[in-house]
């Protein structure tokens, strides 16, 4: 993104050194984010490794995400733009919304849906947005060229999220490094059970409870499989990679932007 920017922003496509540092930062904030979101969820498994707080506990996992984050802030400090610090800051309030929204849901289905594409923004889609926006601030003074950034990375995050929540029903165990269904056992209803939900609605209570009663979560299970659920959100996340490629399209033309343009194809397509 940062190269795809400075060649539109009439400079060179070398990266600048406060870009290189975002991308960094941006790293140390999603590694942190996933080593919370493991004692959150009380997970042995990240991407078929062991988790950090299933190897060292919970208490020294919870430290060590502490300590990336803080790690990101001195980091970010360096930076020296204000613009910068602000747009990146709202990354970790994001993720602490996103998270606490997973918490809860919605009776209404339609404040359902829309509960669910926020919490994914949030604790997802934000950190990809805000930090394309981060490296076109420091290149380029033209608000619409920020947005541009923002809207592609935005829409490419919400695409992976959805794509993420229809593996969770598509693919093994052995592809995910995770137990397949592990959304449901953790209480979550994605995208694929929402759409569910609209043919099948005896999975409104289960959704209601967190799928928390025998049985709830291998009969929401064999509904979505029976719905059109998973076609529907690969359908949505299809809609939003066009709207990421309408954004970045508004760039030159250069061999940086096209490499984002495929990077649509590839979260559209991947199996894992």
């Amino acid at each position: 993104m940062a190269r795809a920017l400075n060649i539109h922003s009439n400079k060179a496509g070398d990266l600048l050194p406060g870009q290189r540092a975002i991308a960094m930062i941006s790293e140390m904030i999603h590694t942190a984010s996933l080593v919370h979101d493991d004692v959150i969820d009380g997970s042995d498994k990240r991407r078929g490794k062991r988790t950090i707080n299933e190897v060292w506990g919970e208490r020294k996992a919870i430290l060590a995400g502490d300590f990336i984050l803080s790690a990101a802030s001195m980091a970010l400090a360096r930076i020296g733009d204000i613009a910068v610090v602000k747009v990146l800051s709202q990354v970790i309030e994001d993720l602490v919304r996103g998270e606490f929204m997973q918490l809860g849901s919605k009776e209404n289905e339609n404040e359902r849906f829309k509960h669910y594409l926020e919490k994914t923004f949030k604790k997802t889609a934000s950190l990809i947005a805000n930090s394309c926006k981060a490296v076109s601030i420091l290149v380029n003074s033209d608000p619409d060229v920020h947005e541009i950034a923002y809207q592609y990375g935005k829409n490419v995050g919400i695409a992976f999220q959805l794509v993420d929540d229809v593996l969770d029903f598509t693919s093994g165990a052995s592809q995910l490094g995770k137990p397949s269904a592990a959304d449901l056992k953790l209480g979550l209803a994605t995208g694929p059970v929402l759409f569910a939900c609209q043919q099948f609605p005896e999975l409104h209570a289960m959704i209601m409870r967190r799928f928390s009663s025998n049985g709830d979560v291998d009969r929401a299970w064999q509904y979505v499989l029976q719905s059109d659920g998973v076609q529907q959100t690969n359908y949505l996340a299809q809609r939003y990679c066009q709207e990421a490629i309408r954004q970045i399209s508004q760039l030159q033309p250069s061999p940086e932007r096209d490499a984002l343009i495929r990077i649509t194809e590839m979260v559209l397509t991947r199996d894992k």
